[in-house]
């Protein structure tokens, strides 16, 4: 099973950026689908998530600038994010199911820096 995440960056705030999740080796379209992210010295905060059927949950921080998305033909998840902020600087992980438990986000993460 691989999880290998992308799309990261620097960028202004106010700015937007794409990460992308694709996935080997996991059932991606029965499959939830989540995103969580790491700043320096904090613990995993959970982001988003999606279910097989489409449907969304975010975190408070990030509701309304943030989309999750999926591509089950791709075996891929998104996350849109726009308008972003300094406190959005983090690596941003995926993982299969909606969980918090940071094991489950194993790939190697894709850093996105909102800095002016």
């Amino acid at each position: 099973v691989r999880l290998v995440e992308s799309g990261g960056g620097l960028v202004q705030p106010g700015g937007s950026l794409r990460l992308s999740c694709l996935t080997v080796g996991i059932t991606f379209g029965p499959s939830a689908m989540s995103w969580a992210r790491q700043a320096p010295g904090k613990g995993l905060e959970w982001v988003a998530s999606i279910y097989s059927d489409g449907r969304t949950l975010y975190a408070n921080s990030v509701r309304d600038r943030f989309t999750i998305s999926r591509d089950n033909l791709k075996k891929t998840l998104y996350l849109q994010m726009d308008n972003l902020k300094p406190e959005d600087s983090a690596v941003y992980y995926c993982a299969k199911d909606i969980t918090e438990r940071p094991q489950d986000y194993f790939g190697q993460g894709t850093q996105v820096t909102v800095t002016s």
